[in-house]
């Protein structure tokens, strides 16, 4: 199918090495490690330490892969970009469709946790209010500018790296002194003596995968900022090296602290646990400064959703894989109609709120991580196709391939497949399937469209 490329390089290159850094440790801050973590303990304990450790390797060398295609070709339609040129025209049409539905449901995701979390000063408000107010302010910063999107991403990311940095340290502090617990020493017993450190065995880390996986989306953001990074050659592989110590620091030494000093089986599913450990050790302000941080988590992570649904809307324009009138860009440089189409649809996630607030966020992580790991395979597999069909083209290789990329695809696809192992994730194996058939039947109408010689939304 002949695709034409329109105006592709007139985006704003507006993003500096402190901004694409930043938006990389963002992007493994998520939602889904201050929310969706709680649930993922009760299912595996403080063996959850195990499940993080081993998902986080497996977003290494992903990463790796997608660093290498990004230095190849550093452009704003990444993945569906590669997909294209390494798979078929029809899989880089399904996968940024996909991403960008997948960011959307995200996007949903983030405003349900704002509502959730505004309600812990406000209970008597609705969760769909502050949910639309969430939405409505991260739009407004996206039309302006990709600079100013930048910088909130900057502040946003800092806050989080600050707070956890402290919660780490001063849960050291109080597991080690007993300083604010009563002069209780506690160490790391915790990890072992309810249950033992894995009290539901191999099957309690297999079924917490998906919430696990679904806390690393957002890592693959980088792929996207590529278009609009100042010196990609060199922020696109310090960021995406310094993967494996976030994994490390941010998930695995937060949560070693936080089970060590809260006794996993008393963990409420429904409450984050950091907000529960700073109750609990005597600091009833703290929680209040912990629920303002995971809610500028969640504004983040919404932010980068916006941002990525913009940028994937107006590379399929572009290529004439989605109409053409998202393919023209603002006086600053910035696809505001893909963002703003993207945007209204993600208020279905405020009617989620409204209709169903107590099921809203596990039905939602459920699918987006679905799309999630069709976009990570397909990632992992064009590089495999890069590799045969270029040899090496960049110094930033990816490490053990092709023995890591197939091991990364098997764990993939055993992700897939625990999703159905839960009643409420079910869901995504039939919504997930459905939309990328969807997604194959439009790409017919399309290729058609230029057969013909016509061109959509002309």
């Amino acid at each position: 199918m002949g695709r034409r490329k329109i105006r592709e390089e007139e985006l704003a290159r507006g993003l500096n090495d402190r901004h694409i850094q930043l938006i990389a440790i963002g992007g493994a801050i998520g939602v889904g490690l201050f929310l969706g973590s709680a649930q993922a303990i009760q299912l595996a304990g403080p063996a959850i330490l195990l499940a993080y450790a081993i998902g986080g390797m497996i977003m290494f060398f992903l990463m790796r892969a997608l660093g290498e295609l990004a230095l190849y070709k550093p452009v704003a339609g990444s993945f569906s970009t590669y997909a294209s040129e390494f798979i078929a025209p029809w899989v880089g049409f399904v996968t940024g469709w996909n991403y960008w539905i997948v960011w959307v449901v995200t996007g949903m995701a983030e405003i349900t946790a704002v509502g959730v979390y505004v309600r812990y000063w406000f209970p008597e408000i609705p969760q769909w209010i502050p949910a639309l107010g969430a939405l409505l302010g991260v739009y407004i910063i996206n039309i302006i500018a990709v600079k100013l999107f930048g910088e909130f991403e900057f502040w946003f990311a800092m806050i989080k790296v600050v707070t956890i940095i402290a919660l780490i340290v001063i849960g050291l502090v109080i597991m080690f002194t007993g300083w604010g617990n009563g002069g209780q020493i506690v160490g790391f017993s915790n990890l072992w003596t309810h249950g033992g450190f894995v009290p539901h065995g191999v099957t309690g880390i297999l079924l917490s995968l998906q919430m696990v996986m679904f806390s690393f989306l957002g890592m693959e953001l980088i792929g996207v900022t590529a278009g609009e990074a100042k010196d990609p050659e060199i922020t696109l592989p310090r960021a995406i090296n310094a993967t494996i110590w976030r994994i490390l620091l941010f998930y695995i030494g937060a949560l070693a602290v936080i089970l060590s000093l809260y006794p996993w089986n008393i963990i409420d599913g429904n409450t984050s646990p950091f907000v529960l450990t700073f109750a609990k050790v005597g600091i009833p302000a703290a929680a209040g400064i912990i629920n303002f941080v995971v809610l500028t988590a969640a504004l983040s992570s919404c932010n980068s959703g916006v941002f990525s649904t913009g940028r994937m809307i107006y590379t399929l324009a572009v290529h004439g894989q989605a109409p053409q009138m998202f393919s023209r860009l603002s006086s600053r440089k910035v696809p505001v109609r893909g963002l703003t189409l993207s945007a209204v649809v993600m208020l279905i996630g405020v009617l989620l709120n409204y209709v169903i607030p107590e099921k809203a966020f596990i039905y939602i992580t459920s699918v987006a991580t679905f799309g999630a790991l069709w976009t990570w395979g397909i990632i992992v597999y064009a590089h495999l196709n890069y590799r045969r069909k270029r040899g090496v083209q960049v110094e930033f290789k990816m490490p053990g391939y092709p023995y890591t990329n197939w091991v990364t695809l098997l764990f993939m696809v055993m992700v897939a497949v625990l999703l159905g192992f839960n009643s409420e994730t079910r869901i995504a194996l039939i919504v997930g399937p459905i939309w990328i058939l969807i997604l194959i039947v439009s790409y017919q109408f399309v290729k058609k469209y230029h057969r013909d010689g016509s061109r959509p939304g002309s």
